[in-house]
């Protein structure tokens, strides 16, 4: 009884040593999953700040063009209005040169012309009670308008300055975010390639551990079994002198009784075929189908015991075991305990872990 509960215990360590890799390289996959996830999510920002900024710069364009179109405008009204003062000036100074010279004063017109402006002129023709106010009122609209006309351009002109100062700060932006994309599709690229790694690893640290979860439990089925042959081969004598009355019993339907030892080894030698191929008919190393690979789970050697048919016939029980047979419709499996089983499940699939099935009943293997 020490033999087994020590063998128990190897077992049960052993299991939860290989058991304990698992999980921690499937956080590593999922830390890395969110990561990546956490970066795309940046990405998005990233572009539609670009794409809001491309929508800035092609308005800025759209104004510094209009901009450009009204200071042309603005230079052409400017020519022409310096274009009517000078007309004006020098029709003003005919018309004072032929008053002086039908009157008197001809000190006051060379006064007057030769005051070499505008402004000169008018100054001086103020001294001269025969300029016409309506001559001096024209003069003076015209110079102002002149005036308007150059502030306004300098305005404008000012306003490009500003607004290509902000288009050279738009395009700093424009390839600062495309500098900062190009490093987040680069980062990405790398999560991937480390996603697939730990990926890879987790599922060779899971192909491992489920062999040496097999290799531990048929040692311990076969240390086990040792053992039971041992302790049997003592009693021999004493079962011999009752064997008149345990044959009154022979008869009996009932399932045999489970055997810690034998259902272990079965469970072992389900696990050891893992990863199998699943071909119709065949009942060998490498490849099963359902019936067969529980005929060769329940016996380790690659022979029929029949089909789910033949299985279906073999004794129920209610409270299945590890190493008992899932059985139903067509399906069967060893079942592992937890509600699941190891079954051959279909074509391109092979030999996996999974639930036992809704309909499927329990039946044990007498031998």
């Amino acid at each position: 009884m020490k033999f087994k509960k020590a063998v128990t215990v190897f077992l049960a360590a052993a299991l939860t040593c290989s058991l304990s890799v698992m999980p921690v390289l499937a956080d590593e996959v999922d830390d890395l999953k969110q990561q990546k996830e956490n970066v795309q999510n940046e990405v998005k920002d990233l572009q539609s700040q670009l794409d809001t900024l491309v929508q800035k710069m092609s308005d800025l364009e759209n104004e510094l063009i209009s901009t450009g179109q009204e200071i042309t405008q603005t230079e052409e009204d400017l020519k022409e209005a310096e274009e009517d003062e000078q007309e004006q000036y020098e029709a003003m100074k005919l018309r004072i040169k032929y008053m002086y010279e039908a009157g008197t004063g001809s000190a006051d017109l060379d006064r007057v012309l030769s005051s070499g402006d505008m402004s000169g002129m008018l100054s001086q023709a103020e001294y001269s009670q025969q300029v016409h106010t309506y001559d001096r009122e024209k003069l003076e609209e015209y110079v102002a308008t002149t005036e308007k006309v150059k502030e306004l351009k300098a305005s404008l002109e000012e306003k490009q300055d500003d607004l290509e100062s902000t288009q050279t700060e738009y395009e700093a932006q424009q390839k600062e975010l495309n500098t900062t994309l190009e490093d987040k599709s680069a980062e990405i690229d790398n999560l991937d390639d480390m996603i697939q790694e730990a990926a890879r690893k987790a599922q060779e640290e899971e192909e491992a551990r489920q062999r040496a979860a097999a290799e531990a439990a048929a040692r311990a089925a076969a240390q086990q079994a040792a053992a039971q042959q041992s302790s049997s081969s003592t009693s021999s004598g004493s079962s011999n002198t009752s064997s008149g009355s345990s044959n009154t019993s022979s008869g009996s339907s009932s399932a045999p009784s489970y055997s810690v030892g034998s259902g272990n080894a079965v469970v072992a030698r389900a696990q050891s075929c893992l990863g199998a191929a699943y071909v119709w008919g065949a009942c060998s190393p490498g490849a099963f189908d359902c019936s067969g690979l529980v005929s060769y789970c329940l016996t380790g050697q690659y022979v029929r015991l029949g089909n789910t048919t033949t299985f279906m016939g073999w004794p129920r029980v209610s409270n299945p075991q590890p190493g008992d047979v899932c059985v139903g419709n067509g399906h069967c499996g060893i079942y592992i305990g937890g509600g699941r089983m190891i079954h051959a499940a279909t074509e391109g699939v092979g030999v996996i872990t999974g639930p036992v099935q809704s309909g499927m009943i329990y039946v044990r293997y007498g031998g």
